[in-house]
């Protein structure tokens, strides 16, 4: 069953999706995020596991969850609908492989996978089985992202550059050690596997443009961590790209910037106009002008009807990054009820971010400009 609905800024809770039962895998910070935004969306937190049953009943504790369970339970339990899973990298593609095999749903943090063999077949696997399977790019869901989507698509002049960057700085210190930093468990690439791919999908997703060329240059700050030696993933990157409609562009990336949070930025630059993104102020857009420059404010009068379904709060009183992972949890369980959800995220998605950053590493390994296969 397939149902069409038009949404109003009217985001209440869908008294279909008060049915559905989660199951979450991994309790990090993100998987804590996972489970208040299945809360906000109606649905039900029906378990938690982690990689022991004793660290899935302490946070099924502090989390206020009832059901502790191992994974081999969850996947199988006749209960849970859809599993959300918050593992380390390495362990998506097993974990997702094992959910959708016995008839879940699935929502896989990012990567999806850490090779693109890997997330070519989850995406197959998943038309296989017909289940809704969808990756958390959530930064499509701020407001004033899809109000600058909008205006890009109806300019009629095109976009000649797209550039920005997106830095951070939990890991400046050299002390500070995280299970991301070993490729036997972050996979391959750090910085653009694990914040890059957000910025290229907003790129491609607010633009329609799509990378098609790019030159990568990695940058590690630190050889040793701690009491880690001989750290191979990087700290940051530099990146020139070609893109389908004929724009260049530049990404800088970084985790180890002082000062910088979670500093997601962009200008999308055509011959009159700029529209430029922070996260880290994501109330507003700013437009650029020849004449004048213009903000515009999420919750407007005239806010677009694609941003106004999105924008739930009266202007003035911000929307964050939980309220974007809200919403897409909402919409993935939409889309498991039957509703029909235009754009969000799939697999489809994670395996166009498998094959950046697989074209990121190449480009930086052979010192080339790389072809995006």
């Amino acid at each position: 069953m397939t149902i069409t609905t038009t949404f109003s800024r009217d985001r209440s809770v869908d008294p279909q999706l008060s049915t559905l039962k989660a199951g979450v895998v991994g309790l990090g910070f993100i998987g804590e995020v996972h489970v208040r935004a299945i809360r906000a969306a109606g649905g039900i937190v029906h378990s938690v596991a982690a990689v022991s049953l004793e660290q899935a009943q302490a946070a099924a504790v502090k989390l206020g969850v009832i059901n502790a369970l191992t994974i081999e339970e969850m996947v199988v339990h006749p209960e849970i609908d859809v599993i959300h899973v918050c593992t380390p990298n390495v362990f998506h593609a097993e974990m997702v492989e094992l959910a959708i095999t016995n008839g879940k749903h699935v929502i896989c943090e990012k990567p999806l996978a850490i090779s693109v063999e890997q997330a070519e077949h989850l995406v197959e696997l998943a038309k296989k089985y017909g289940v809704v399977a969808s990756i958390p790019f959530i930064y499509r869901y701020y407001p004033s992202i899809l109000e600058a989507k909008n205006r890009i698509s109806a300019m009629t002049e095109p976009l000649n550059l797209l550039h920005g960057y997106y830095l951070q700085d939990w890991l400046s210190q050299e002390t500070t050690v995280n299970w991301r930093i070993d490729p036997k468990l972050g996979g391959p690439s750090r910085a653009f596997g694990d914040i890059g791919v957000h910025w290229c999908d907003l790129l491609e997703f607010v633009t329609g443009h799509r990378i098609i060329r790019l030159n990568a240059h990695l940058m590690r700050v630190f050889n040793n961590r701690g009491n880690v030696e001989k750290i191979s993933t990087e700290d940051g990157a530099t990146i020139i790209f070609e893109t389908d409609k004929g724009a260049c562009g530049s990404l800088v990336l970084s985790q180890v910037s002082p000062g910088n949070k979670n500093k997601l930025w962009f200008s999308f630059e055509g011959a009159n106009e700029s529209f430029v993104f922070d996260q880290e102020s994501p109330d507003s857009l700013r437009i650029g002008g020849i004449d004048s420059n213009q903000i515009v404010m999420r919750g407007a009068p005239t806010e677009s009807s694609d941003a106004g379904k999105y924008s739930i709060l009266p202007a003035g009183h911000p929307q964050g990054y939980q309220d974007c992972f809200n919403a897409f949890v909402s919409d993935s369980y939409r889309k498991i009820a039957g509703y029909e959800i235009n754009e969000l995220p799939t697999f489809t998605d994670g395996l166009r971010a498998t094959r950046l950053t697989e074209a990121v590493l190449e480009s930086a390994d052979k010192r080339e400009w790389v072809d995006i296969k």
